[in-house]
């Protein structure tokens, strides 16, 4: 179980510097984001990122393999789409 939980917190570490990497680029693509993504100086989606991470920690202590298996999903197309900002692919 403590393994889960590592292999979760280390993918969660992942997702905030991915995330972080495409709100610096300056992509055009962050300029046609929804008002409440630039709320609280554009660090909003960071507090939904960390909130999520959060979840799905809380649910693999609980001996919810799921939520586990949900969070590495997501991180893959996390992973997936920041390579397609950051290499200017989109």
């Amino acid at each position: 179980m403590s393994l889960a939980i590592l292999i979760t917190f280390l993918l969660g570490i992942g997702n905030f510097a991915l995330h972080k990497a495409v709100m610096e680029s300056g992509h055009p693509l962050l300029g046609r984001m929804p008002w409440f993504y630039h709320a609280l100086g554009g660090n909003f989606s960071l507090v939904v990122e960390f909130l999520m991470l959060l979840a799905a920690l809380l649910f693999v202590a609980q001996d919810y393999f799921g939520a586990a298996v949900a969070y590495v999903v997501y991180s893959m197309l996390n992973s997936f789409s920041a390579w397609l900002i950051l290499t200017g692919r989109v």
